[in-house]
Protein backbone atom coordinates (compact mmCIF):
# COMPACT_ATOMS: atom_id res chain seq x y z
CA UNK A 1 0.00 0.00 0.00
CA UNK A 2 2.90 2.37 0.64
CA UNK A 3 3.89 2.16 -3.05
CA UNK A 4 0.30 2.94 -4.06
CA UNK A 5 0.22 5.99 -1.80
CA UNK A 6 3.48 7.25 -3.30
CA UNK A 7 2.17 6.73 -6.83
CA UNK A 8 -1.13 8.36 -5.89
CA UNK A 9 0.63 11.38 -4.39
CA UNK A 10 2.91 11.68 -7.43
CA UNK A 11 -0.13 11.71 -9.75
CA UNK A 12 -1.88 14.28 -7.53
CA UNK A 13 1.23 16.48 -7.63
CA UNK A 14 0.99 16.58 -11.44
CA UNK A 15 -2.72 17.44 -11.26
CA UNK A 16 -2.13 20.16 -8.67
CA UNK A 17 0.69 21.64 -10.77
CA UNK A 18 -1.66 21.94 -13.76
CA UNK A 19 -4.38 23.45 -11.53
CA UNK A 20 -1.93 26.07 -10.22
CA UNK A 21 -0.57 26.92 -13.68
CA UNK A 22 -4.03 27.19 -15.24
CA UNK A 23 -5.03 29.46 -12.36
CA UNK A 24 -2.06 31.68 -13.22
CA UNK A 25 -3.18 31.78 -16.87
CA UNK A 26 -6.96 32.04 -16.47
CA UNK A 27 -7.64 32.95 -12.86
CA UNK A 28 -10.67 31.32 -11.24
CA UNK A 29 -12.93 31.73 -14.26
CA UNK A 30 -14.30 28.23 -13.59
CA UNK A 31 -15.98 29.55 -10.43
CA UNK A 32 -18.87 30.83 -12.57
CA UNK A 33 -19.66 27.28 -13.77
CA UNK A 34 -22.49 25.28 -12.27
CA UNK A 35 -21.68 21.67 -11.28
CA UNK A 36 -23.72 20.45 -14.27
CA UNK A 37 -21.44 22.43 -16.61
CA UNK A 38 -18.42 20.81 -15.00
CA UNK A 39 -20.06 17.41 -15.46
CA UNK A 40 -20.36 18.22 -19.16
CA UNK A 41 -16.67 19.21 -19.31
CA UNK A 42 -15.79 15.89 -17.66
CA UNK A 43 -17.92 14.08 -20.23
CA UNK A 44 -16.05 15.76 -23.10
CA UNK A 45 -12.68 14.68 -21.67
CA UNK A 46 -13.80 11.11 -21.00
CA UNK A 47 -15.44 10.73 -24.43
CA UNK A 48 -12.25 11.97 -26.11
CA UNK A 49 -10.20 9.37 -24.25
CA UNK A 50 -12.63 6.60 -25.22
CA UNK A 51 -12.70 7.75 -28.85
CA UNK A 52 -8.89 7.63 -29.05
CA UNK A 53 -8.81 4.24 -27.33
CA UNK A 54 -11.27 2.83 -29.86
CA UNK A 55 -9.66 4.42 -32.94
CA UNK A 56 -6.13 3.68 -31.67
CA UNK A 57 -5.00 6.95 -33.20
CA UNK A 58 -5.41 10.67 -32.58
CA UNK A 59 -5.10 13.84 -34.63
CA UNK A 60 -4.74 16.39 -31.81
CA UNK A 61 -1.50 16.18 -29.85
CA UNK A 62 -2.97 16.52 -26.35
CA UNK A 63 -1.98 13.43 -24.37
CA UNK A 64 -4.33 10.90 -22.81
CA UNK A 65 -2.56 11.51 -19.49
CA UNK A 66 -3.34 15.21 -19.86
CA UNK A 67 -7.02 14.41 -20.29
CA UNK A 68 -7.02 12.24 -17.15
CA UNK A 69 -5.37 15.15 -15.28
CA UNK A 70 -8.15 17.38 -16.61
CA UNK A 71 -10.72 14.89 -15.32
CA UNK A 72 -9.19 14.98 -11.83
CA UNK A 73 -9.16 18.77 -11.78
CA UNK A 74 -12.66 19.26 -13.18
CA UNK A 75 -14.05 16.76 -10.63
CA UNK A 76 -12.30 18.64 -7.82
CA UNK A 77 -13.75 21.90 -9.13
CA UNK A 78 -17.23 20.36 -9.19
CA UNK A 79 -16.86 19.26 -5.55
CA UNK A 80 -15.71 22.76 -4.60
CA UNK A 81 -18.73 24.24 -6.39
CA UNK A 82 -21.07 21.87 -4.54
CA UNK A 83 -19.60 22.74 -1.14
CA UNK A 84 -18.99 26.44 -1.82
CA UNK A 85 -21.60 27.54 -4.36
CA UNK A 86 -21.32 30.99 -5.81
CA UNK A 87 -24.08 33.24 -4.52
CA UNK A 88 -25.79 36.11 -6.31
CA UNK A 89 -24.25 38.44 -3.74
CA UNK A 90 -20.76 37.45 -4.91
CA UNK A 91 -20.37 39.68 -7.99
CA UNK A 92 -16.94 38.43 -9.14
CA UNK A 93 -16.30 34.80 -8.12
CA UNK A 94 -13.69 34.53 -10.87
CA UNK A 95 -11.46 36.85 -8.83
CA UNK A 96 -10.93 34.26 -6.07
CA UNK A 97 -7.21 33.96 -5.38
CA UNK A 98 -5.11 30.82 -5.52
CA UNK A 99 -4.52 31.29 -1.78
CA UNK A 100 -8.28 30.91 -1.28
CA UNK A 101 -8.74 28.05 -3.73
CA UNK A 102 -5.75 25.80 -3.07
CA UNK A 103 -6.88 24.79 0.45
CA UNK A 104 -10.29 23.88 -1.02
CA UNK A 105 -8.52 21.83 -3.70
CA UNK A 106 -6.42 20.05 -1.07
CA UNK A 107 -9.49 19.32 1.04
CA UNK A 108 -11.22 17.51 -1.83
CA UNK A 109 -8.08 15.62 -2.85
CA UNK A 110 -7.56 14.49 0.76
CA UNK A 111 -11.16 13.26 0.92
CA UNK A 112 -10.63 11.29 -2.32
CA UNK A 113 -7.33 9.86 -1.01
CA UNK A 114 -8.96 8.70 2.24
CA UNK A 115 -11.76 7.06 0.24
CA UNK A 116 -9.19 5.37 -2.01
CA UNK A 117 -7.39 3.90 1.02
CA UNK A 118 -10.63 2.52 2.46
CA UNK A 119 -11.70 0.99 -0.86
CA UNK A 120 -8.23 -0.42 -1.52
CA UNK A 121 -8.42 -2.14 1.88
CA UNK A 122 -11.76 -3.73 1.02
CA UNK A 123 -11.13 -4.51 -2.66
CA UNK A 124 -7.45 -5.43 -2.47
CA UNK A 125 -6.30 -3.00 -5.19
CA UNK A 126 -8.42 -4.74 -7.84
CA UNK A 127 -8.00 -1.65 -10.04
CA UNK A 128 -4.43 -2.77 -10.80
CA UNK A 129 -5.87 -5.65 -12.85
CA UNK A 130 -8.19 -3.38 -14.85
CA UNK A 131 -7.55 -2.22 -18.37
CA UNK A 132 -7.27 1.55 -18.77
CA UNK A 133 -10.14 1.33 -21.25
CA UNK A 134 -12.30 -0.18 -18.48
CA UNK A 135 -11.35 2.66 -16.15
CA UNK A 136 -12.46 5.09 -18.87
CA UNK A 137 -15.79 3.27 -19.18
CA UNK A 138 -16.33 3.43 -15.40
CA UNK A 139 -15.70 7.17 -15.46
CA UNK A 140 -18.24 7.54 -18.28
CA UNK A 141 -20.77 5.46 -16.34
CA UNK A 142 -20.30 7.68 -13.27
CA UNK A 143 -20.81 10.74 -15.47
CA UNK A 144 -24.04 9.36 -16.91
CA UNK A 145 -25.21 8.76 -13.33
CA UNK A 146 -24.27 12.33 -12.45
CA UNK A 147 -26.25 13.69 -15.38
CA UNK A 148 -29.26 11.67 -14.25
CA UNK A 149 -28.84 12.92 -10.66
CA UNK A 150 -28.59 16.51 -11.89
CA UNK A 151 -31.72 16.04 -13.99
CA UNK A 152 -33.45 14.70 -10.85
CA UNK A 153 -33.10 18.04 -9.06
CA UNK A 154 -29.53 17.45 -7.89
CA UNK A 155 -30.27 14.22 -6.07
CA UNK A 156 -33.30 15.36 -4.07
CA UNK A 157 -35.37 12.63 -5.73
CA UNK A 158 -32.85 9.78 -5.30
CA UNK A 159 -34.35 6.64 -3.83
CA UNK A 160 -31.28 4.58 -2.95
CA UNK A 161 -28.24 5.86 -4.83
CA UNK A 162 -25.28 7.90 -3.65
CA UNK A 163 -25.32 11.62 -4.27
CA UNK A 164 -23.15 13.60 -6.68
CA UNK A 165 -20.25 13.96 -4.23
CA UNK A 166 -19.59 10.22 -4.13
CA UNK A 167 -19.58 10.01 -7.92
CA UNK A 168 -17.13 12.90 -8.30
CA UNK A 169 -14.84 11.34 -5.68
CA UNK A 170 -14.89 8.01 -7.52
CA UNK A 171 -14.12 9.80 -10.79
CA UNK A 172 -11.09 11.46 -9.18
CA UNK A 173 -9.80 8.11 -7.96
CA UNK A 174 -10.43 6.28 -11.24
CA UNK A 175 -8.60 9.01 -13.16
CA UNK A 176 -5.67 8.86 -10.74
CA UNK A 177 -5.58 5.06 -11.12
CA UNK A 178 -5.42 5.57 -14.91
CA UNK A 179 -2.53 8.03 -14.47
CA UNK A 180 -0.69 5.50 -12.31
CA UNK A 181 -1.25 2.74 -14.87
CA UNK A 182 -0.11 5.02 -17.70
CA UNK A 183 3.06 5.97 -15.81
CA UNK A 184 3.80 2.27 -15.25
CA UNK A 185 3.43 1.70 -19.00
CA UNK A 186 5.74 4.58 -19.78
CA UNK A 187 3.52 7.47 -20.75
CA UNK A 188 0.12 8.13 -22.15
CA UNK A 189 0.94 10.22 -25.18
CA UNK A 190 -0.08 7.62 -27.73
CA UNK A 191 -3.36 5.81 -28.21
CA UNK A 192 -1.67 2.42 -28.26
CA UNK A 193 -0.74 2.76 -24.60
CA UNK A 194 -4.26 3.47 -23.39
CA UNK A 195 -6.08 0.20 -24.02
CA UNK A 196 -4.34 -2.35 -21.82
Amino acid sequence: MSETLKQYDDAVAKCRDVFVKKNADYGASWRILRPSSLTDQLMIKARRIRSIQEKKTQKVGDSIAGDFIGIVNYAVMALIQLEHPVSESEPHPEKASLEELLPLYEEQINTARTLMQAKNHDYGEAWREMRISSITDLILMKLLRLKQIEDNEGGKLLLISEGPESNYLDIINYAIFALIRLSEQGGGNSASRTTD
